[in-house]
């Protein structure tokens, strides 16, 4: 692998002072899990420091070190980068990336889908050349700039997750990514304690626009804050907007879809041209996003139908669809893991897929959903008719927020209830049947994981399929 950065194009980035003349082929703030050849950044946080791993991190195959003081002990012929604060260092970093590349640049947002599009993007572009993209969920103010400073100067296309909690957020991620297209795959009331309104939240994501000049926005033709993002696009001087739906004014327009186990037979016409493929990812809510990264790619004047056969090689993301058949005695059942996080779009979403997923019964185990502001109880309750029309066949759920929601499910419904996550595990292996698929969502801080892992004992893997 050739050298990401040498020590003195790092030094001119950062404007630091660089000792030796080592290169680096990545870039890391983590020491446990540094590759050999990283740059290590001693970040700083609430509850760390970096500066403490510089030592592990060097010992670890680290090729130097980003650092903002000298950590005791660490020895003086350490091939170290000194700067004033190692954050605005990385940012500085992450500029000169941006600065040096020719790249096609694609920004993701949205209250729902940011990383699954992210990582469609990254294999369908992946077809058509050398493509940098996002690691996990790096979307905020240190992980954009992170990730900017990962993309080699030789990429062809980058791809970039831009997230928020709070007004103001975006923008500067956005005026540094510099995005030739940027997505919005939709907003919805995630996070809305922090905005009071889902104007407020579409008026946050717009802030993607900042960091545009010219170039495209791909917005949901579906969604009903269409007009306002395109309005605010538009104000912004993006060159054009290029819609993607079911919407019969779509430009990349949804025109059939056949879906199995593993996930979707899809159809659709973009920009005119009729295309067909194969999305390995169970969901009405991927075929859209899919047709999101069609239109972006499209907007790049990239090969659709390269791009095609790459996004049939998605692999997908554990905790956002991952799909698990757990081998029991008289057979198998299936684990969907959607527990990674949640919010009312996304809980509605999950579980229409499990309404469309193959099994004797479909069992929907639901975390709490955080951040709702003084709503929450009322967007836990609407998941109800969701549930029903769904025709889901038993409800599991843990946490306050939820408690109302089962006991308004018709009796045959109602699976059971428990104050935290980890009750629930018992509950479900005295229910649980070869031959169900069993749906465990909720916001990260919710645990659902605890229920997943404890499904997974349950019984060995028989496959695994990831679905994200």
């Amino acid at each position: 692998m050739g050298a990401l950065w040498t020590a003195a194009e790092i030094a001119e980035a950062t404007g630091g002072r660089a000792s030796g003349g080592w290169s680096a082929t990545g870039v890391s703030i983590d020491s446990r899990s540094v590759n050999r050849g990283d740059l290590f950044v001693a970040l700083k946080g609430p509850n760390f420091d970096g500066h403490e791993f510089v030592s592990d991190a060097l010992a670890r195959g680290a090729a130097g070190a980003l650092i903002d003081r000298r950590p005791a002990g660490l020895d003086e012929t350490a091939p170290v980068i000194a700067v004033g604060d190692t954050l605005k260092a990385l940012s500085a970093l992450g500029d000169a990336a941006r600065d040096r590349t020719r790249a096609g640049i694609v920004a993701v947002t949205g209250s729902v889908g940011k990383t699954g599009t992210k990582e469609a993007l990254r294999a369908a572009l992946s077809a058509l050349g050398v493509t940098s993209a996002s690691a996990s969920s790096f979307n905020n103010h240190w992980g954009v700039p992170l990730s900017l400073a990962r993309m080699p100067k030789d990429s062809d296309y980058g791809v970039f997750e831009i997230g928020m909690n709070h007004p103001g957020e975006i923008a500067p991620l956005s005026r540094m990514v510099r995005p030739d297209v940027s997505i919005v795959t939709t907003v919805a009331p995630a996070h809305i304690e922090f905005f009071g309104s889902i104007e407020a939240i579409a008026d946050a994501k717009a802030e993607i626009f900042e960091g545009m000049s010219g170039g495209v926005a791909v917005l949901n033709r579906d969604n009903e804050m269409f007009d306002r993002l395109a309005a605010a696009a538009r104000k912004r001087g993006v060159g054009r907007i290029y819609t993607f739906g079911t919407h019969d004014d779509a430009e990349a327009r949804l025109i059939s879809f056949a879906p199995d186990r593993q996930g979707s037979n899809v159809e659709a016409r973009i920009d005119g041209k009729r295309i067909g493929y194969r999305l390995n990812v169970p969901g009405k809510h991927h075929i859209m996003n899919s047709l999101a990264v069609f239109a972006a790619i499209d907007a790049l004047d990239g090969d659709l139908v390269e791009a095609a056969k790459g996004i049939g090689r998605l692999e997908p993301l554990a905790g956002r669809g991952a799909r698990h058949d757990i081998r029991v005695r008289n057979g198998k059942f299936s684990v969907i893991d959607e527990s990674y996080n949640a919010n009312p779009a996304s809980m509605a979403a999950s579980i229409q897929a499990l309404g469309q997923f193959p099994a004797t019964r479909r069992i929907a185990v639901l975390g709490e959903m955080r951040e709702l502001g003084e709503n929450a109880g009322k967007y836990h309750l609407e998941l109800g008719e969701c549930l029903i029309d769904s025709k889901i066949d038993l409800v599991f759920a843990c946490g306050s927020l939820t408690q109302a929601l089962v006991s308004s499910l018709p009796a045959n419904m109602q699976g059971g209830h428990s104050d935290t996550s980890d009750q629930l595990v018992a509950e479900l292996l005295a229910v649980v049947e070869p031959g169900d698929a069993v749906m465990v969502k909720g916001s990260l801080a919710s645990g659902m994981r605890v229920v997943v892992d404890g499904l997974i004992s349950a019984g060995e893997p028989a496959q695994k399929t990831v679905n994200g």
